[in-house]
């Protein structure tokens, strides 16, 4: 399946399945004009809601119950279907991108992919279905400001990608010491990927960037003034996640100055 047909139909699929598709072998002959996907087509009950402040997530001290846990993963299986949608929209946004950075993307959209499996089946052994809570917009409010790859790999790979090497080892840790062990284990697997997610988008914002500006320049210079960069981290730094990664002393100093 090319590229752009398998983009198309993530992002026009009106059904979870089409959503999470196997492509089979991916080709890349005819990746088109640049196309820049306004809103996602949703399956029924999977929509769009309006985020309130009483859609808080559950505070860690809820963790002892099992419904707390479940809204938790609910929000983080949402957050991952959005990756798998914004990761489509680069797919039909950058056609003249490096055919190499086209095929990162795609597979680690196809992590993301069974990133949401491996959540809907947990969700599944606690009783709740991927879909019966709210799902919320948050990654498609900055599409409009995904013009370039540079930007793209600024706000998705090194901001709200990196904020799990923070939020996965912390959200885990608390699974874990509630006796949760199947959900600790499947933040671990979370983890472990977006380290290498991090990766891909560091050394393609190196490749990418002015030669002129450091990585940490490029990035804050590539990110919308409406996302902070703080937007980066989760509830406690990291650094030894983001050293895995690749990202250098210098970023995680500027980064920690800030």
């Amino acid at each position: 399946m090319e590229m752009r047909e398998w983009a198309t139909r993530i992002l026009g699929g009106s059904s979870l399945e089409e959503k999470l598709l196997d492509p089979g072998t991916l080709t890349d002959h005819d990746p088109g004009s640049p196309l820049f996907w306004d809103t996602p087509s949703r399956p029924p009950g999977m929509g769009f809601q309006k985020h309130t402040r009483k859609d808080k997530l559950p505070s860690f001290h809820e963790h002892h119950t099992s419904d707390k846990r479940a809204i938790c993963l609910h929000r983080f299986a949402g957050h991952e279907l959005l990756a798998v949608e914004i990761m489509a929209y680069a797919l039909l946004a950058f056609p003249s991108a490096p055919k190499h950075f086209r095929r990162g993307v795609a597979n680690t959209l196809k992590e993301e992919q069974e990133h949401v499996r491996l959540y809907q089946s947990r969700l599944q052994a606690m009783g709740l279905d991927f879909g019966d809570l709210p799902l919320y917009k948050h990654f498609w409010a900055y599409t409009p400001y995904l013009r370039t790859p540079e930007e793209y790999v600024s706000v998705m790979s090194l901001t709200f990608e990196m904020a799990n090497l923070d939020f996965a080892p912390t959200y885990g840790a608390s699974f874990q010491k509630h006796g949760d062990l199947a959900a600790a284990a499947l933040m671990e697997r979370i983890l472990k990927d977006e380290i290498a997610h991090v990766g891909f988008g560091w050394n393609w914002l190196k490749k990418l960037k002015d030669p002129s500006l450091s990585e940490w320049e490029a990035w804050e210079t590539a990110l919308p003034k409406i996302l902070s960069p703080k937007r980066a981290q989760g509830h406690q730094f990291h650094e030894e996640n983001r050293k895995k990664a690749g990202v250098s002393d210098e970023w995680i100093s500027s980064f920690l100055q800030y």
